[in-house]
């Protein structure tokens, strides 16, 4: 399994989750420290995990990502977007960075992986292997409600939710399954939103 965004909150939560259940865990994470962290934590409640540090919003580190997966464990069977940024202002506020940070972390990010995994997938099914494969994309209410001074994360969310259907659409003939999941957290991400400290 791969897990981006896992040196902290949810997405550590989720490698942790799935290395107690017996898969091997790719920990990716910006911070490389955080990623290791986790891989150690892992590795001393005896699970297999491998540190792969890097930025999501890189299509030739999201290749990197799935060939770890793939040269670590043999293959790639589980991809859980997680890593995720916010940087909030107002429209009229909001800079062209800010923009295209959240926007890249998380759309591009999620795109980026899914791209590299599917690309493993359908060469091991074309291959004549039965794929049984799972995509977990994270997007949030934030997508559908729309809140204030989050046009950035807002878009980039409602866009994951659009990104999972196509790909469900167009991967289930591999023998992958994608689905998004809308969770609610309190997590060092989430103390900073508006409305969410409280």
């Amino acid at each position: 399994a791969l897990v981006t965004g896992a040196g902290a909150g949810l997405g550590r939560a989720e490698a942790l989750a799935l290395a107690a259940a017996g898969a091997a865990v790719v920990v990716n994470d910006y911070d490389k420290d955080a990623a290791h962290s986790v891989v150690d934590e892992i590795t001393a409640a005896g699970g297999q995990a491998t540190a792969a540090p890097g930025d999501v919003s890189s299509w030739a580190v999201a290749e990197e990502l799935v060939a770890t997966a793939v040269s670590s464990y043999g293959q790639l069977d589980v991809l859980v977007n997680n890593a995720g940024v916010l940087r909030d202002r107002t429209i009229f506020n909001i800079s062209e960075s800010e923009w295209d940070t959240v926007i890249g972390v998380h759309l591009k990010g999620h795109a980026a992986t899914i791209h590299w995994a599917a690309v493993h997938w359908r060469e091991r099914s074309k291959a004549g292997e039965t794929v049984n494969a799972s995509i977990i994309s994270t997007t949030s209410g934030a997508g559908i409600l729309n809140n204030p001074g989050q046009a950035n994360y807002s878009s980039a969310k409602a866009g994951i939710v659009a990104l999972t259907l196509v790909a469900a659409k167009e991967l289930g003939r591999y023998g992958v399954r994608a689905n998004a999941i809308a969770p609610l957290a309190r997590t060092q991400m989430t103390e900073s939103a508006p409305g969410l400290g409280e």
